[in-house]
């Protein structure tokens, strides 16, 4: 059973958007699986977002959350209010070589129109989710990555200033951003380099073929389970480089198809953590801790989870993967 509530919905800001007690995330999430939010927050533009965010009691935690494509929430739920952008953040500007995109546009899109307009994020075609999302975690794809060509992002802080970070302020890494704590961005700027719009689509629709070729696209899965280990390259250099991949370490170790209740490595791609029907996140955690453990025991490599998993563990007996 869910824990009671922090904050009675009688303390808390009364917004120009929707504000949802007790709103469960199962079906906010691309793996269709978690428990119950203490307050979803929908805001209508950044104006209401800054108030609410001012108003809000000091002790509330707050979680933005994109388009649940790179999430599991346990079965617990989150003692938080969850903030999720919509329509007055998913605008897509481009001028002067830019491409400036609100949060809640999905990567799709803004790919898409950058290359309308002879701009290069064609990486971003086939990457899951929304540009708040990719640049949280320095999305990349084909060698390239969200970092690579960021300007800029406007942020809004817990305390509801708004300010602008650069990249040397969100110091990226590999799958990683230095974004502070609770802060929720609302947009972002990019200098993609030129191309002919015509190539950069069809380099696009190539990309799209070779994922539904290699990756299991009709299945419920959140993407890539783990990062690929740092410091194996083929040229032999000891550098955060990474040339091995998660699911060569996940075949090694004999885990390609294993299965826990609903939930099963993909038999297509070995680092896609699916819910077949029916799984719990707690099938889905605990199956890929068990993946863990295994690559570790096969070849001493200890695996990063690439998917955030965020909340408490249900009241069942096992729901904690680490017990």
């Amino acid at each position: 059973m869910n824990q009671k509530r922090r904050v009675p919905q009688a303390d808390m800001p009364i917004p120009r958007g929707r504000l949802t007690p007790d709103r469960p995330l199962n079906d906010l999430t691309w793996l269709r699986v978690g428990g119950t939010a203490d307050y979803l927050f929908q805001p209508s533009d950044l104006g209401d977002l800054r108030d609410f965010l001012r108003n809000l009691p000091d002790e509330v935690t707050v979680f933005p959350m994109g388009v649940g494509s790179n999430l599991i929430v346990r079965d617990g739920g989150l003692r938080a209010v969850v903030i999720r952008l919509g329509r007055g953040f998913n605008q897509i500007e481009i001028e002067g070589g830019h491409v400036t995109a609100g949060a809640a546009a999905l990567d799709a899109h803004v790919a898409r129109k950058a290359a309308d307009a002879g701009l290069d994020l064609t990486f971003l075609r086939t990457i899951p989710g929304s540009i708040g999302g990719a640049l949280r975690m320095n999305a990349g794809c084909y060698g390239s990555y969200t970092a690579d060509c960021f300007v800029s992002a406007q942020v809004v802080l817990r305390d509801g200033s708004l300010v602008t970070v650069t990249g040397d302020d969100l110091d990226f890494a590999y799958r990683q951003s230095n974004l502070a704590d609770q802060a929720v961005i609302v947009s972002a700027t990019f200098a993609p380099p030129p191309g002919e719009a015509s190539e950069l689509h069809a380099r696009m629709q190539d990309q799209l073929r070779k994922r539904d070729e290699t990756q299991p696209t009709k299945d419920r899965s959140a993407g890539s389970t783990f990062r690929n280990p740092a410091g194996f390259s083929s040229t032999g250099k000891a550098d955060d480089v990474h040339d091995l991949k998660a699911w060569k370490v996940i075949d090694n170790a004999g885990m390609r198809g294993a299965t826990r209740g609903g939930a099963q490595m993909s038999p297509k791609h070995s680092n896609f953590l699916i819910n077949t029907g029916g799984a719990s996140a707690a099938d889905l955690e605990g199956l890929g801790e068990e993946v863990r453990k295994k690559v570790y025991d096969s070849s001493g490599i200890r695996l990063e989870w690439e998917i955030m998993r965020v909340g408490e563990y249900g009241d069942v007996e096992g729901d904690d993967p680490k017990t």
